[in-house]
């Protein structure tokens, strides 16, 4: 009897991708045939979350299946020792007989240079450059020419066609939609040198087009009325430091919005030549090929913009895309809470690791979700959380803890209060899907209130292992 293959892993992340940006998930003018393949093809998960909104805290938790207040990288400062020594569940790959690859951003440090648990090693320092980027092959850094999606594509490909007797596991994390950055080593960005850049082919493309606001896109002054923690925040975001970086990015207007489309248009291109691959070599049905974003995104709901931290909807929904005919028959749609965390959980049970290699998780594997079934014992509520960064002089203060459950979030502000009266904030997701109406000081709401600062303490505590 033939032994049974073990299947392949393909994970395609995407950097600051909104839950909607993609023509599957509802986008209004955006095309992305072949990354609307995978969810056609497979499953869409209308719930998928990040527990900790930001590049490289989420990234550090899609790689360990761990909260960011487990695994330590808490924010975007550089700490490329750390970043060495992270659970990564490619380590494990890699002893269950794997060939691994990482292609494109790591950005838990700025070093560009290999970390632990991958064969092959494409990437490069920090955000990276979009035109003519230095890369970082296998340990050699050198400058490239060249539109960095179309080279990382292209990298992409070449480790599908290699001939190999083991299954493989590949990590293809693009730059894009990132605009070009300098990021200092206290993590501060700056915008000024560079911002949104489609690839010359893609670069009129979607001109004119109008992006409809959601309903919770207003001014801060509004804001503020019904979420009294962003008063101090808003206040401070309006000096000329940030007003330059809003305006280098061309921040909430229909361009900015119209140009991260239009990089999308060359990720979704090498998604063809990647399927078209896997199809050629008889691969495509036994490859696990995962598709999402690093954290959200804020178009001016609730006044912000360009962020990504904030535990509103925008802000922690990803969109999730799976293609694998072996759990998900094709049109598949899923609306279960299923978090970033669960992916090395997932692709660790695939490969078929054992109790030993699940002892760090805190994901879930996605196996019960298969083949369409409700499982009982799933998730029925999740901890998001972020800590306030200096290199965001604007946001210091705003550190929170927060629950969201199929129904209600509460926002916990573990640093403000305003005349000695917490300013926390919650919701009703049912009735009020935009996050328009803060219910914290419904006296018909202390009971729910209680409940959930009970279940977040029990989260809170479990995340860091107590």
């Amino acid at each position: 009897m033939a032994k049974k293959r073990k299947p392949n892993f393909l994970v395609v992340l995407i950097d600051d991708l909104r839950f909607d940006e993609l023509g599957i998930c509802g986008h209004p003018y955006m095309k992305t045939p072949h990354i609307d393949r995978i969810g056609h093809e497979g499953a869409m998960f209308t719930s998928a979350f990040h527990t900790t909104p930001l590049c490289s805290p989420n990234r550090a938790s899609i790689l360990t299946g761990q909260y960011a207040s487990r695994h330590g990288i808490i924010d975007n400062v550089a700490r490329d020792a750390h970043s060495h020594r992270l659970p990564n569940y490619h380590v494990i790959l890699q002893r269950l007989g794997y060939e691994t690859a990482h292609i494109g951003k790591w950005h838990m440090g700025n070093s560009g240079g290999p970390r632990p648990g991958y064969d092959k090693w494409v990437s490069f320092p920090g955000h990276g450059s979009i035109i003519d980027p230095v890369l970082n092959i296998d340990g050699k850094e050198k400058k490239y020419e060249g539109y960095i999606t179309d080279l990382l594509n292209g990298h992409a490909v070449d480790f599908l066609k290699k001939k190999r007797d083991k299954p493989f596991a590949l990590f293809f994390a693009h730059k894009a939609v990132h605009p070009d950055a300098f990021q200092a080593a206290d993590g501060t960005i700056d915008f000024t040198d560079g911002g949104y850049r489609p690839a010359p082919r893609h670069a009129d493309l979607y001109k004119g087009e109008h992006f409809p606001r959601r309903p919770n896109a207003l001014p801060a002054s509004e804001v503020v009325k019904d979420k009294p923690a962003w008063t101090e925040a808003h206040a401070m975001r309006v000096n000329e430091a940030s007003r330059k970086v809003l305006d280098g990015i061309l921040a909430g207007t229909d361009e900015e919005i119209r140009l991260r489309a239009a990089m999308m248009a060359s990720v979704d291109e090498g998604m063809g030549d990647i399927l078209k691959v896997l199809e050629e070599k008889g691969e495509l049905d036994n490859t696990f090929i995962l598709f999402l974003g690093d954290n959200g995104y804020f178009f001016g709901e609730h006044g912000l913009g360009p962020e990504r931290r904030f535990a509103y909807e925008e802000g922690i929904k990803s969109p999730f895309l799976i293609r694998y005919p072996a759990w998900f028959k094709p049109g598949t749609v899923n609306d279960e809470l299923v978090l970033a965390l669960d992916i090395a959980p997932t692709l660790v049970d695939l490969a078929g690791g054992k109790a030993a290699d699940f002892k760090t998780m805190q994901g879930q594997s996605l196996k019960p979700l298969a083949k369409g079934a409700k499982p009982k014992g799933w998730r029925t509520s999740f901890m998001c959380e972020y800590f306030s960064e200096n290199a965001m002089p604007w946001l210091v203060g705003m550190s929170y803890k927060a629950i969201r459950t199929k129904r209600h979030k509460y926002i916990h502000w573990t640093q403000k209060s305003l005349d000695g009266v917490a300013c926390d904030e919650l919701y009703d997701l049912k009735s009020d899907p935009y996050e328009m109406k803060n219910l914290i000081g419904k006296r018909s709401e202390k009971g729910l209130v209680a409940r959930l600062r009970k279940q977040l303490a029990s989260l809170v505590a479990k995340s860091v292992g107590l």
